[in-house]
């Protein structure tokens, strides 16, 4: 079955196609953080603006990439929700006019759910069970996945999510949007140990996560800094490294903890945050001391993408799953609703 996957939950319009027997034939993806930067952050409605203007020309070059024609298509899959209402209608009406089009079915699809299932798109794809850390920028979930739509919430977080909290950090900090590569890249200079953040709800039993706190101790931390006279590029540097240390090891911490309540030995971590090389390095780790597997998705399959959705729509649609005309979308949507194939 040759899928046509359409992304726009947020601020990158993706377009792929995924053949069930041949794999992955081509996927385009556009980026609107240089549209964004100027405002600190996502603004939806040029978001959405900007994924109508967009969509057709990388669905003409994705076509072009593979070979394929639009009458090849057995199928559309589409991001449903989670994400911003304006941008997911977008996708979800050019798919179903499409699907109309072309006498195809076309299926909603969960952005968490491509997210955890990108990784299947490696040469060494994970084999179910196991536990998902899920780290975008507005989820952070421990997840325990028995197969596709048996998902099992195990701890997620309590206010903001960590790619949120790098984010706030980052503009608290005077530092670029996106945060979390400004981050990272500062903390890479960084003098270890001069400041120590907290590791927040690790002094407590449960797999909840709580970042909103490490937030407000960066700023309390740069704020003490200016004060004394000392709000030099080298204070953002070791600040930016303490408050990366404090969010990795408090989700490898929790991560140990799944692990040794499932019983499980295989680890897949996926999201946006996931690209960070030093929870990847920490993982990898952790992982080694208790003789288990990591897996994640090539950094350019972590951000948002339509190559996840044409993958995760694709096996659904090969189990007969399919939606009606109608158009709808959810700003909200429980993963755990999903139904098992």
């Amino acid at each position: 079955m040759l899928v046509l996957g359409l992304e726009t939950s947020c601020d990158e319009t993706g377009v792929a196609l995924y053949d069930s027997e041949r794999g992955l034939l081509a996927d385009a993806l556009f980026s609107q953080i240089d549209l964004h930067r100027i405002y600190g952050g996502v603004v939806p409605e040029l978001a959405s603006r900007d994924h109508v203007k967009r969509m057709l020309p990388l669905l003409r070059q994705v076509l072009d990439e593979s070979g394929c024609r639009a009458g090849d298509i057995d199928g559309i899959a589409y991001t449903a929700g989670p994400g911003l209402v304006g941008a997911l209608l977008v996708g979800a009406s050019c798919a179903q006019a499409l699907a109309l089009a072309w006498g195809i079915p076309a299926l909603g699809v969960h952005h968490m759910e491509g997210h955890l299932l990108a990784p299947m798109l490696e040469e060494r794809p994970p084999q179910f069970p196991f536990v998902a850390l899920l780290v975008s920028g507005g989820h952070t979930q421990l997840v325990q996945v028995d197969g596709i739509g048996r998902y099992q919430l195990l701890g997620e977080s309590l206010d903001d999510a960590a790619g949120e909290a790098f984010d706030k950090t980052a503009k608290l900090l005077g530092l670029g949007y996106p945060g979390g590569p400004e981050i990272a890249r500062l903390a890479q200079d960084g003098r270890p140990g001069r400041f120590v953040f907290p590791r927040p709800m690790t002094d407590r039993p449960g797999l909840a996560f709580s970042f909103s706190g490490l937030k407000t101790f960066a700023l309390n931390t740069w704020q003490h800094c200016q004060a004394g006279g000392d709000d030099g590029e080298q204070s953002r540097r070791d600040i930016a490294l303490a408050f990366q240390q404090a969010v990795v090891e408090t989700l490898i911490i929790k991560c140990r903890r799944a692990l040794k309540q499932t019983g499980l030995k295989r680890l897949v971590i996926a999201g946006g945050v996931s690209a960070n090389q030093a929870l990847r390095s920490a993982l990898e780790q952790m992982l080694g001391e208790l003789d288990g597997q990591v897996f994640y998705a090539r950094p350019r399959f972590c951000t948002d993408n339509g190559a996840m959705i044409a993958y995760a729509g694709c096996q659904r649609l090969l189990a007969g799953q399919q939606d009606g005309p109608a158009i709808q979308v959810h700003a909200r949507w429980p993963m755990e609703s999903l139904p098992a194939l």
